[in-house]
Formats: C-alpha cells, sequence, structure tokens
C-alpha cells in the first residue's frame, strides 16, 4: 500500500520522501519529481524527529503526510504476551501520533498549514478476532484523527481512511490462494478486494485543495461492507 500511495502521489506532482526501515526498490518517478528514501523506525520518537527534519531539509518544506506503518500479525488475545500487545499499539497508535507531532509543528509555521492523512483499518470499527491489539489501535487512531484536526486547526487539517481488505503481496497470509482471494471477494459487495490504488486516490484526494473543508473525517473504504452474517444464517417466516 505505501509504494501504491508514493507513486500516486508522484504521479500528482509531488516531491515524495518514503519512510522505511529497508530501502525498497526505486519508484517510478514522475517528470521533474523526486522520490527519498529516508530509513526511520516511526516507534522511535527520536528517528522520527530526525525523519522530519531530513524531508524539510532536503525539500524545504512538509505539506502532506500519509501515516501508513502498521499492520500485526494474528495473536489469540488470551495468550499474546504483553511485549506484543504493546509493540503493535505502539506501531499502529503512537507512531501516527510522534509523525503527526513533529509534522504540525513544521506545518504551522507555513503559510499554507499542511494535510496528514491516518491509515486507519475497518479493524477498528468492527471487532478484530485474532488481532485485537490491533483492532484497539486502529479504533483510538479513528479517535486520534478527529481530536488532532480540533487540536490544530485551522492550519492543519487531519483526516483517516479506513481500509478494508486490500490485495497486496501479502494477501495469501491472510487470504490463501487465489481461489481463497477470489472467495473473499465474493464477500464484498463490489466483489473485489481493494487494490492499492484504491487506497492512494483516497489520499491524495484528503491531501488536495478539493477536499479543503475535510478534517477530522474517517473515509471507511470497504466496497461496501460486509455482508451481515445473520442474514445467511436466519429462516424467515414467510407469512
Amino acid at each position: 500500500m505505501g509504494r501504491g500511495i508514493a507513486i500516486r502521489f508522484l504521479d500528482a506532482g509531488a516531491d515524495v520522501a518514503v519512510c522505511c526501515r529497508h530501502r525498497p526498490e526505486a519508484l517510478p518517478a514522475a517528470d521533474g519529481r523526486e522520490a527519498l528514501f529516508l530509513e526511520a523506525d516511526v516507534r522511535d520518537p527520536d528517528q522520527v524527529a530526525a525523519l522530519v527534519a531530513n524531508v524539510v531539509e532536503r525539500f524545504g518544506r512538509l505539506d502532506i503526510v500519509v501515516n501508513n506503518a502498521g499492520g500485526s500479525p494474528r495473536a489469540d488475545a488470551a495468550t499474546a504476551s504483553p511485549r506484543f500487545s504493546t509493540s503493535i499499539v505502539a506501531l499502529n497508535l503512537l507512531a501516527p501520533l510522534h509523525v503527526a507531532q513533529a509534522a504540525n509543528a513544521v506545518m504551522q509555521g507555513q503559510d499554507e498549514g499542511g494535510a496528514i492523512v491516518n491509515i486507519g483499518s475497518v479493524s477498528g470499527l468492527r471487532p478484530s478476532p485474532g488481532t485485537a491489539a490491533y483492532g484497539a489501535a486502529k479504533a483510538g487512531l479513528v479517535n486520534l484523527t478527529a481530536t488532532l484536526a480540533v487540536e490544530w486547526a485551522p492550519k492543519v487539517r487531519v483526516n483517516c481512511v479506513s481500509a478494508g481488505m486490500v490485495r497486496t503481496e501479502s494477501s495469501d497470509l491472510h487470504y490463501g490462494d487465489e481461489a481463497g482471494i477470489a472467495a473473499v471477494a465474493a464477500t464484498v459487495p463490489l466483489g473485489r478486494l481493494a487494490e492499492p490504488a484504491d487506497v492512494a486516490e483516497a489520499c491524495v484526494f484528503l491531501a488536495s485543495r478539493e477536499s479543503s473543508y475535510v478534517s477530522g473525517a474517517n473515509l471507511v473504504l470497504h466496497g461496501g461492507g460486509e455482508r451481515p452474517a445473520f442474514l445467511d444464517a436466519a429462516s424467515p417466516n414467510p407469512s
């Protein structure tokens, strides 16, 4: 998803700084645009401060931040270790806060302010069995988004994209082979999993002038959601 978001912003005419723990393959850059790779662990506030300082030094300003780092392996809530749960919350809730704080400090001093987009998940909006700490952290991210939007207005807009199931190179870890992915996609009203480009388009919109009056919002991007389980279990009385 991060790669898709970065490519879409390059296509939209932005210079892009990509934060990564390990440098990925080069991104296709649009005419005259630059993709800068910076290594950092966004769970570490000191590394985040250095990351933002490097971006400002290189480009002279910071207009848009997309907090995309996140995720969680499956873990039974009954047996997940405290260390594991702490690490998941740190990555999915505290890290976006650290990045947003550092970015806001820069954006508040810019004439046009800036925009922050947090990448959430439908796991934060419904039960999240198998990823309890992750779901709870993403729920917190929605609240954090709304709170920061109030505190940092009018200079900085803060919004969230709560993504549903997205097809990535790691889809097989969650949904199985192609047949499994197709079976899962069939449960989505729009008949498919999201592509990274779908998430990227939402991010570009929330960062653009077209959304200049949108702040504190949570854009749910899930293809229509999930069919309620009771509909398949119920036997309605025809009378």
